[in-house]
């Protein structure tokens, strides 16, 4: 399998310690460059947090994507999607992983550990890094979702 350079920030809540290590584990063993923002531990802790540090990283240019993993994934990808520049899309099986990369350039995945396995989120995963932004009239969409004050958006 040939080896990757991406760099992909990871990070979870306590939810989704111990699959925010699987995945890890699994980047690592892919060839990714990975950049753990957190939790340490399975001690409570915040969200957002961990979503803001990730989705800074990547929207910065410092990380090409980011994985983010809550308990359902939800408070995830909300608390991404307020960093400008950050697409991030929660999916639960391959396909709606792979619709988001082709169509809508999703620079963030988020999982909820509490409704999908492991072997399922690498399969969500292995979809959506494998994926490439087709472009063309997706594009025009894309443009579509940044933010407002963009003078560039023409609805």
């Amino acid at each position: 399998m040939e080896k990757r350079t991406q760099k992909v920030a990871v990070g979870s809540d306590h939810a989704a310690y111990d699959m925010k290590a699987q995945v890890i584990g699994w980047l690592d063993g892919q060839g990714y460059e990975v950049v753990d923002v957190g939790t340490d531990s399975r001690e409570s802790c915040d969200y957002p947090v961990f979503a803001h540090a990730a989705a800074e990283k990547v929207a910065a240019g410092n990380c090409d994507k980011g994985i983010l993993i809550c308990g359902s994934g939800i408070g995830m990808s909300m608390a991404a999607n307020k960093v400008t520049g950050i697409r991030a899309a929660l999916c639960s099986e391959p396909y709606s992983a792979m619709l988001s990369r082709r169509h809508n350039d999703s620079n963030i995945l988020c999982l909820g550990a509490r409704l999908i396995g492991s072997d399922m989120a690498i399969e969500i995963i292995t979809k959506w890094l494998e994926t490439e932004f087709e472009g063309g009239r997706h594009q025009r969409r894309v443009s579509m979702i940044q933010p407002a004050d963009d003078d560039d958006m023409d609805l």
